[in-house]
Order: C-alpha cells, then sequence, then structure tokens
C-alpha cells in the first residue's frame, strides 16, 4: 500500500534535513522552492525567510558569476553543470560556524547545478553544494608534505643549499639545453682550503658553522635563476654556470674567491693564510666541444687541483 501523499511529503522533509550537503530547488523564475536544514545553518537564513524569494537577491554578489550562467543553462537549457573547485573554490556565503563567519572565512564549497523535470510543470533546478573543507585541507597539507619532502631531497641538510642529487640532475639538464640551443656551460669546483686542519683545531661544530658561512657567501653571487651551487661533498661545492663563456666564468671565480676571502674567518693551522680561504677550478665547454658530465666535472677537478698545488687561495682554468 502506498504512502499517503502528506506521509510522502514528511519523508521528503525529513530526508532533505537529514541530507549532509546544501540542497536548493529554484522554479523558472529562480525563486526558492526548497531550502534544507543544512543550508540553513551554514547560511544563518531561515527557510520561512527565503523560500518565494529570488534566489540571487539572497546572493547578489553571484550575479552575472558562473553560478548564474549554470542555473540560466539548467533552466532554459536542461543542461547539468559542475563548477571547478579550482576557480570557485568558495562562491556561497556559507560557514562552518559563527567563528568563521565572523572572521569571514567561508567554507570550501563543491557545487553541482542539475535541471529537473516535473510532468506538468515547467522547469526548475537544483543546487547541491558540499562541504570539502576537510578534503582541501587534507589535500593541502599532503602537498605540503610532498614539497617539504621533494626540497630535503634536493638540499643539504646543514647549508641549505642544493646537494650532489640536485647537482646531477641539474648538470644533466643544462648539457642537453647547452647542445640544444648551442650555447656554453661553466662548472666551477670550489675547495675550502685546508679544511681538514681547521676541523682538527677548531672542532666539527665550528668546521659545520664555517661550511654554511661559506656555502651563504657564495649563493649570494648567484643571481640568475639558472645558476645553481651545490654542497659536493664534504668541504667541496660546485656551481653550474649556464650561459657563461670562458671570461664571465673566470671573473665570477675570482669574485667567489675574493668574497671567501673577505669573511676573514680565524684559521691558524692554514699555512698558507691567517684566514679560511677557497681554491676554485674552472671548466668551460663551448658549444662546438659540449661533451658529457664526466667530462666537464673531470675538467673542472683538474683545474681545481692545479689551484690548490699552485699554491691554495686561488682560480685555475682548465682549456680544452
Amino acid at each position: 500500500m502506498m504512502a499517503a501523499p502528506e506521509n510522502r511529503l514528511g519523508m521528503l522533509d525529513s530526508v532533505l534535513a537529514a541530507m549532509n550537503m546544501g540542497t536548493v530547488v529554484l522554479d523558472h523564475t529562480r525563486r526558492v522552492l526548497v531550502w534544507n536544514r543544512w543550508m540553513a545553518l551554514h547560511s544563518a537564513l531561515a527557510a520561512e525567510a527565503v523560500i518565494g524569494e529570488d534566489f540571487f537577491s539572497l546572493f547578489p554578489d553571484l550575479a552575472g558569476k558562473r553560478i548564474d550562467s549554470a542555473v540560466t543553462q539548467a533552466l532554459r537549457d536542461n543542461f547539468p553543470s559542475v563548477l571547478s573547485q579550482t576557480l570557485h573554490k568558495a562562491p556561497f556565503a556559507l560557514y562552518v560556524n559563527d567563528a568563521a563567519r565572523d572572521a569571514d572565512e567561508r567554507m570550501q564549497q563543491a557545487v553541482a547545478v542539475t535541471p529537473l523535470t516535473v510532468a506538468g510543470a515547467a522547469r526548475m533546478c537544483l543546487i547541491q553544494i558540499t562541504d570539502v573543507s576537510v578534503a582541501v585541507t587534507r589535500e593541502r597539507l599532503l602537498r605540503d608534505q610532498a614539497l617539504e619532502l621533494r626540497s630535503q631531497s634536493y638540499s643539504d641538510g646543514l647549508t641549505g643549499i642544493a646537494n650532489r642529487r640536485h647537482f646531477d640532475v641539474a648538470m644533466e639538464k643544462e648539457i642537453r639545453r647547452a647542445k640544444r640551443a648551442g650555447t656554453p656551460l661553466s662548472l666551477l669546483m670550489i675547495d675550502i682550503d685546508s679544511f681538514k686542519a681547521y676541523n682538527d683545531h677548531y672542532g666539527h661544530q665550528q668546521g659545520d658553522d664555517t661550511l654554511i658561512k661559506v656555502a651563504g657567501a657564495l649563493a649570494r653571487l648567484l643571481q640568475r635563476p639558472l645558476d645553481l651551487i651545490a654542497r659536493y661533498g664534504g668541504e667541496e661545492f660546485a656551481v653550474v654556470l649556464p650561459e657563461m663563456d670562458t671570461a664571465q666564468s673566470l671573473a665570477m671565480a675570482e669574485t667567489m674567491r675574493a668574497a671567501v676571502a673577505a669573511l676573514a674567518i680565524p684559521h691558524a693551522k692554514a699555512g698558507h693564510a691567517d684566514h679560511v680561504t677557497i681554491s676554485i677550478g674552472v671548466a668551460t665547454h663551448d658549444a662546438a666541444h659540449l661533451s658529457e658530465i664526466a667530462h666537464l666535472v673531470g675538467a673542472a677537478d683538474r683545474a681545481l687541483y692545479s689551484a690548490k698545488h699552485g699554491g691554495r687561495n686561488r682560480v685555475a682554468m682548465h682549456a680544452d
């Protein structure tokens, strides 16, 4: 036996009240026919106050916006719409609670507009609004965690500059780009002079502090987006300089050498100086002779060896 009409209506009211999403039905003139308890709770507008009202008089800031066109498409063209959460994060003035309302922090929303056709009646449209604040927060947290993990995997934990893994990836990319564009690529290999003696004399904690200071001084000199400084290992650093020729890379190396000397960090056991210094090996390959990564690193290493054995605190160049 079918339920009486009044019982079916009562059941429908109960269902609408129990739904954990906003449910709004508009007639063909855009006036509100249904406004469930969820909408009343989060909009602070009771159903008695909105039934029969023009929907866009309740939300005047939405007139002419995407939701307006979605309602038009549903009523006129029988076309359903789902609003992009990326472009329309919180279109309705809906709030999780009073505190959020006072702070004007709208809930994050997913909105769907669906045409409704009832026999013998003009077309209506259903608007469904879901609170996705928790899901958005979770996604943001996961994204932040992923970025943090990626940052950790590509950054040196002590100095904060790029690590060896980041250097390897960057070198592969820059070698390919230099070959493709026909541009030069320079590499500087940098070593803190007599660093073992420094650690033995001053201790590893002060040695770490000096590594941080030297890395910072070198990094501050790199202004171009594609330039990269990495901690290559221990007290050794590598600097990748795309589109820099021999003269430019030598000038940069000399500027870096002078910047570290200007830190004037005492080094009683250096032998060649009374402060911390660096030696730098430079290798530049032009487009006509651009080789693989191992060859370029080897060339810069040999130049660094020459700088060390030439007296330290100097720049040496490897020529192809």
